[in-house]
């Protein structure tokens, strides 16, 4: 089915780019949650994000993932993604050099998706539209959009990891 493939969707075509890893800076963005407790160092709190930046030949590559990427200057790499900005954007990797291939959980997005069409579902299907409040038919849209996003961001992920085979 085409209207599965968000490629005909994206605004940025997904394709791969190959070569070896050099000049590889790796980073931590970590957001805190506001209602931390001072007192408690759980990483329940904190919301971490690994980026990889390097170059792959002449092509400068930005990975943002929740886990750190498995790479190292000289390994040998083909990346899916986008480009975005002057720097292409990873949304899966195969390691060559290490014999691995990784990318963000497309299934959770996907379930996550389906998750918040439930709600969606369930707020049709709820007595709080039929009266004139806005406030649920904020909800309702909000709802839809995260669902539709999550839903599109699942489908690009999988098609990059298609790209990658």
């Amino acid at each position: 089915m085409s209207f599965l493939k968000p490629k005909t969707y994206f605004s940025h075509p997904i394709h791969t780019q190959s070569g070896v890893v050099s000049n590889l800076h790796n980073e931590l963005l970590e957001y805190v949650n506001s209602e931390k407790p001072t007192h408690d160092h759980s990483t329940a709190y904190y919301q971490r994000f690994y980026i990889s930046k390097f170059d792959l030949g002449d092509q400068a590559i930005e990975a943002k993932f929740s886990t750190p990427m498995v790479i190292r200057d000289g390994d040998n790499v083909i990346v899916s993604g986008y480009l975005k900005n002057s720097a292409f954007q990873v949304l899966a990797y195969a390691n060559k050099t290490q014999q691995l291939t990784k990318s963000e959980n497309w299934i959770v997005l996907g379930l996550g998706a389906i998750f918040f069409l439930a709600v969606v579902i369930g707020l049709l299907n709820s007595d709080l539209l039929l009266e004139d409040i806005f406030i649920p038919k904020l909800f309702l849209a909000g709802f839809t959009l995260v669902a539709l996003y999550m839903g599109y961001r699942a489908l690009v992920i999988r098609e990059a990891i298609g790209l990658l085979q």
